[in-house]
């Protein structure tokens, strides 16, 4: 009798012993997740630069920069908690062609793939200076593999 009290104990302390270490690990990968969480206006991808852009890209990186970085980030990485990066499967052409560009600048379009909100119309772009945006925004996306 005593030889299985002494077996019903280590068995009954084995089990608090990984139940603690369950807990403790559990609360560790909380806290792991917690001090992860990205900080906003970090920028939410990483961006290949190709070695060079065409002379319209180049154009559209200086439009680009001056009216759309604020919000889609250097180098349309994008921005936590502002706005989604453009360099990103979603924008692929054959997702949203040219024209959702255009349109998305022209007249703004309601939040429909991230939790953004809406984007407003962009004041004072020619239909040039958009076409130079959308050029360097694809020649990003194809050295990133969106095509």
């Amino acid at each position: 009798m005593t030889q299985i009290k002494l077996i019903t104990f280590a068995a009954a302390a084995a089990v608090v012993a990984a139940g603690v270490w369950f807990s403790q690990r559990s609360t560790e990968e909380k806290t792991s997740e917690v001090s992860v969480q990205p900080k906003a206006g970090a920028a939410m991808v990483e961006v290949r630069l190709p070695a060079a852009l065409s002379a319209q890209s180049i154009l559209g990186k200086r439009a680009f920069d001056a009216v759309c970085a604020s919000c889609h980030g250097e180098n349309a990485a994008g921005q936590q908690g502002i706005a989604p990066p453009l360099i990103h499967k979603i924008y692929e052409p054959s997702h949203h062609a040219d024209m959702a560009f255009v349109f998305a600048a022209q007249r703004g379009v309601k939040a429909h793939h991230w939790p953004f909100g809406n984007m407003p119309p962009v004041e004072g772009l020619t239909n040039a200076d958009i076409a130079t945006i959308v050029s360097y925004v694809r020649e990003l996306q194809r050295e990133n593999g969106i095509n």
